[in-house]
């Protein structure tokens, strides 16, 4: 499903290079659940990224869903990671001045979707992360695990094949973090979907299928 080979990542200055990602090779099959661990600034969200196309390596050749990626800035890039991929942020991203149901369905008005099939699909998804019943609230209405539930909900609405997941239980309780959690691995393993999850937790990185980990850009076990 995801195939990363000899990615490096370099940020120059007139003054400095700094290597963010150091030769990382990672094949991720389809349907597996994988987390990703190390130190702060060690390059896990630059992978997280470089994974979701979000940004272009320095060096190396990525393949999602079978196909390689060449043009990073490119409409049909854009427009295959708004329909392969969905993303779950730390710090849920919502929109404040729009309700739950709106947020949840922002991935699909780049789908020419109806308005009707939008609000279903949208009241679908928040069914199955438990959230029905707010649908109209606004997200300084909800609490911390709700909000990431909205958050999930907007990233599964339109059936992405690759969830990427950066430190989604990090700003929630214990509590908050293994419901999270439960609906990810529901995701996983009821759907199929598969998941990559940067994480510091080392309680949430055991309930996934494999784990690696970066030290300084590069990968270490």
């Amino acid at each position: 499903m995801i195939k990363l080979n000899n990615i490096t990542k370099v940020y120059r200055t007139k003054t400095i290079e700094t290597t963010a990602l150091n030769d990382i090779d990672l094949h991720v099959p389809k349907g597996e659940f994988l987390s990703i661990m190390g130190p702060s600034g060690c390059g896990k969200s630059t992978l997280l990224n470089i994974i979701g196309l979000l940004d272009e390596p320095s060096g190396g050749t990525i393949r999602v869903d079978g196909q390689e990626v060449i043009k990073y800035a490119s409409k049909a890039t854009a427009k295959f990671r708004n329909e392969k991929l969905g993303f779950i942020f730390q710090s849920f991203h919502l929109i404040p001045d729009l309700n739950v149901i709106d947020n949840v369905e922002l991935p699909l008005l780049y789908r020419n979707v109806s308005r009707k099939d939008r609000k279903e699909m949208a009241a679908i998804a928040l069914e199955s992360v438990g959230l029905a019943n707010r649908k109209s609230h606004f997200p300084s209405q909800l609490s911390g695990g709700q909000k990431q539930r909205v958050a999930i909900a907007r990233a599964i609405v339109g059936n992405p094949a690759i969830i990427l997941a950066d430190e989604p239980t990090g700003n929630l309780d214990s509590v908050m973090g293994d419901e999270v959690m439960e609906i990810l691995t529901k995701l996983n393993k009821e759907e199929g979907t598969t998941i990559v999850m940067v994480t510091h937790d080392e309680r949430m990185a055991k309930k996934t299928d494999r784990l690696i980990r970066l030290y300084d850009g590069s990968q270490v076990a």
